[in-house]
């Protein structure tokens, strides 16, 4: 008798604790939630480089929110969908509500990182840069993943050894430099124009740069390869 009594009392506990798992008839499944904000930010996140994970934290099971068809998740302006970040979650009908979850997104990627010592308005070589491996998505923006997008290019300051670069911290290599005797060419529908001039500044690629044309007049026009300024009239 007592064994049938203890599994009578088993199956009732199975079956409350079953029945407190599961959402009343109108009210939003908590955990459905989760998952719409996982898959937003695996999508938000699919270009990155490397290998990507996402954690979404608990939603707290006291909260009761009216059913939704389609809840929408979204971030806040400003907000990165990796790191430590926060997603919102809003349904518009046929109940307004909106809700917010706390989230980890990593991102383990390569990196390129200063082999040595790289001093401040010396061009990068390949041989000064490593690639390290670590979470991206706890570093700034702006990190440099290639090696492609550092040679060449100049650091705003000097860089101890093992420091991950950033493009904000990269100058590109002037293709004009200040006193340089440059090539003006103006394009447009039907015609094309071009004169001499020397570059007031030093300017990378794609940079804007002013000239002073033979006449004495100062111009602005953007920097390109080889010598040559577009200006667009």
């Amino acid at each position: 008798m007592k064994r049938i009594l203890m599994s009578v009392a088993l199956v009732l506990v199975s079956q409350l604790a079953a029945a407190q798992t599961q959402t009343p008839a109108g009210r939003q499944n908590l955990a459905a939630l989760r998952t719409v904000a996982e898959q937003f930010l695996k999508t938000e996140t699919a270009g990155l480089p490397g290998e990507v994970s996402v954690k979404v934290g608990a939603i707290d099971p006291r909260t009761a929110l009216a059913a939704c068809p389609v809840p929408e998740a979204f971030l806040q302006p400003g907000a990165r969908a990796w790191g430590k970040t926060t997603v919102g979650i809003r349904c518009g009908a046929p109940s307004n509500w909106t809700l917010f979850v706390q989230a980890q997104v990593n991102v383990k990627a390569e990196y390129v990182a200063a082999a040595l010592p790289l001093a401040q308005g010396q061009p990068i070589e390949q041989g000064q840069l490593v690639l390290v491996k670590g979470d991206i998505a706890a570093m700034p923006n702006g990190i440099v993943t290639d090696m492609a997008q550092a040679i060449g290019r100049t650091p705003t300051v000097s860089l101890a050894a093992g420091t991950p670069l950033r493009l904000d911290g990269l100058r590109s290599r002037p293709v004009v430099q200040q006193g340089q005797a440059v090539r003006l060419v103006s394009n447009g529908s039907g015609f094309s124009v071009s004169g001499e001039g020397k570059a007031i500044g030093n300017a990378g690629e794609g940079q804007v740069v002013q000239v002073r044309t033979a006449g004495g007049s100062v111009v602005s026009g953007t920097a390109k390869a080889g010598g040559m300024v577009e200006v667009a009239f």
